[in-house]
């Protein structure tokens, strides 16, 4: 049990050092005006080896309807075939030769299978990841666009309170002309 929480926790201080690498580069791929987003499904494609690749499409197959309903087909062509009298039968009741096959084939499926979900487990630590960088990139941007616009109506704001002033002025100018003019 002390293993398993060592290596969570292990997993957990690599992704902060691997979060806090993407916080410290963001920055400057936004300043260079560089896209974040990627194909994640092509980037896992290319680190994998032959080995994990065959590993993938039979974990792919074995879980398809066509290799369900294929393989119930043999089972039950095995079973019929070895139950009627018709022909010699090499595997009598209770199908010993059978099982042992069926036997091998789940010792050799569980594993393979087992290895490409964890490929899938990489994967989805690759998406996360990379969503990360996505969601933050996008928060930097919005905070960054949230600054032009206080600038721009801070701006607005100054050039109202000019154009507001000069019409102040010129309304007093106004006011002293007519002033000037009831005076004589």
């Amino acid at each position: 049990m002390s293993q398993v929480l060592g290596r969570e926790s292990a997993d957990t201080r690599a992704w902060q050092e691997r979060a806090a690498h993407i916080e410290k580069e963001l920055p400057e791929k936004i300043r260079r005006r560089e896209r974040v987003s990627r194909n994640v499904h092509a980037l896992h494609r290319q680190q994998l080896t032959f080995g994990q690749r065959v590993s993938d499409r039979l974990a792919e197959t074995a879980g398809s309807w066509s290799f369900i309903s294929g393989f119930a087909l043999v089972l039950g062509t095995w079973i019929l075939v070895n139950s009627v009298a018709l022909i010699h039968h090499w595997d009598k009741y209770p199908f010993i030769l059978l099982n042992l096959m069926l036997s091998m084939l789940a010792a050799i499926q569980a594993p393979v299978i087992m290895m490409s979900q964890n490929r899938q487990e990489a994967r989805d630590r690759l998406r996360g990841e990379h969503d990360y960088e996505v969601n933050l990139k996008a928060e930097m941007e919005i905070q960054q666009l949230h600054q032009k616009v206080d600038e721009l109506r801070e701006k607005q704001w100054n050039d109202l309170l000019a154009i507001q002033k000069q019409q102040i002025d010129l309304l007093k100018a106004q006011l002293a002309l007519l002033q000037g003019q009831k005076a004589s």
